[in-house]
């Protein structure tokens, strides 16, 4: 089977939905199938260019699009890829945002409706829309309608016949407006080649990619050290790949309490995937029920890392659920109590997807 994915951005270790669709490919080609990525609004690229990118030993074709490409233009190149590829299938990796910096991609569904071929489509909805939650202001919930409309625009334009996003609370919101979804977990973006060493000389505790803003980073620190007798040994926190700017208020909070760090930065797969099997615990700042579409939290459980969601309130308005292998913090209530992680099998994530589309 040919499938080409089509996402916003494919710059290897820039953009989390790019790096889910390569090695969602390097999987399927090496079940036997053949299958490329198109960046249809690349930040990194500077023209049009076709390039052949690695991810688990696996060669993967990789055609990129500018982001500042005029939509005529940005259509012949689409159409020259489908007419020398002919896959069977086109799946659309769904971010508002990696459409349009402010997440209303208005030309998208008149575009797609252009795209010829005798191909089917899949989406996959990595995120929905803006004010599903109690929280939102109304300047958000005004931007989650148009961006509803958008959504519906793009599956009747291209009259889909496979729908898909990554955990139960995006499905329940996709079923409120008719529009039926299978869950397909996904995977983190760091391949798992670290070896677990025997014993550190630390508890450590982890943090990998973007600092959300809100996160009670100091009330956990705080209630991280009323407690840290029942560690024993000292603690450890490592800032890994590209944290922002709320890095700086972490390592003060830190320098404050007299516990320990490293900052690495950005760092290669196989650093981040060593630096992830050495640790204890993943903290992840992704509002609680946002959890299971962070590549984030993926990478943590293939690495077989308990995690702390630290984050701001975010409540869903409906359809609320308890996010399994999870610990979520509460102030002045931590309890963290290691347990038994499910990891995640790549492999069979590929499976899924290719039987699905098998019955589509």
């Amino acid at each position: 089977m040919e499938i080409l994915f089509i996402c916003g951005s494919a710059e290897i270790g820039n953009d989390g939905v790019g790096d889910y669709a390569r090695r969602l490919c390097g999987k399927l080609i090496k079940s036997g199938h053949e299958a490329q990525i198109l960046s249809l609004c690349d930040h990194q690229a500077n023209s049009f260019i076709s390039e052949t990118q690695i991810t688990e030993e696996t060669e993967v074709l990789v055609h990129r699009i500018p982001i500042s490409t005029p939509n005529k233009q940005r259509l012949i190149w689409l159409q020259s890829v489908l007419k020398t590829f002919e896959p069977d299938w086109i799946s659309l990796q769904y971010v508002p945002y990696s459409f349009n910096p402010k997440g209303l991609p208005f030309w998208l569904p008149s575009y797609l409706k252009r795209i010829k071929g005798n191909h089917k489509w899949h989406i996959m909805f990595h995120e929905l829309w803006l004010g599903i939650d109690v929280e939102s202001s109304i300047k958000h919930k005004c931007i989650g309608r148009l961006q509803q409309i958008i959504a519906k625009k793009v599956i009747h334009n291209t009259k889909t016949h496979y729908i898909s996003t990554q955990n139960k609370l995006y499905q329940f919101f996709l079923q409120s407006h008719n529009i039926s979804a299978e869950i397909l977990p996904i995977c983190g973006n760091i391949p798992l080649t670290g070896i677990k060493k025997e014993s550190l000389e630390f508890v450590q505790f982890v943090l990998f990619g973007t600092i959300h803003n809100g996160a009670p980073f100091e009330d956990f620190v705080a209630d991280l050290m009323s407690t840290s007798n029942k560690f024993e040994k000292p603690i450890k926190f490592v800032f890994i790949g590209k944290n922002g700017p709320e890095l700086t208020s972490y390592t003060s909070i830190l320098d404050h309490y007299k516990i320990g760090y490293e900052v690495l930065g950005v760092q290669s797969e196989n650093v981040i995937s060593q630096v992830l099997r050495d640790s204890d615990f993943g903290i992840s700042t992704t509002p609680y029920y946002q959890s299971e579409k962070s590549g984030v939290y993926a990478a943590y459980k293939e690495h077989q890392l308990n995690t702390i969601c630290v984050s701001r309130e975010w409540t869903p308005i409906k359809g609320q659920y308890v996010i399994p292998q999870m610990i979520k913090y509460e102030k002045n209530n931590l309890n963290i109590i290691p347990m038994d992680i499910e990891v995640p099998d790549t492999q069979n994530m590929a499976t899924q997807f290719i039987n699905s589309i098998f019955v589509s």
